[in-house]
């Protein structure tokens, strides 16, 4: 998974670059790609493979959450 991301990364950013230098007839439809890529694939993709084993709940502010953070800070 961290390869295909990795190779759909440099597939948007080589899009972007070339869309960017070379003068072509369809060089903003590169940039078009490039941009979707990023959006569409990559940031979806990577978020995904971080976030795949771990709890969401641990990181929401809640009642138990905040009561567990001023039990550390007491303790300090």
């Amino acid at each position: 998974m961290k390869y295909l991301i990795w190779f759909f990364f440099i597939t948007s950013l080589v899009f972007l670059i070339c869309g960017f230098i070379l003068e072509l007839p369809f060089s903003k439809k590169l940039i078009g790609f490039g941009v979707l890529g990023l959006f569409f694939i990559v940031i979806p993709l990577f978020s995904w493979h971080r976030w795949k084993d771990k709890n969401p709940k641990d990181y929401m502010l809640n009642k138990e959450n905040l009561d567990k953070m001023r039990e550390r800070e007491s303790k300090k």
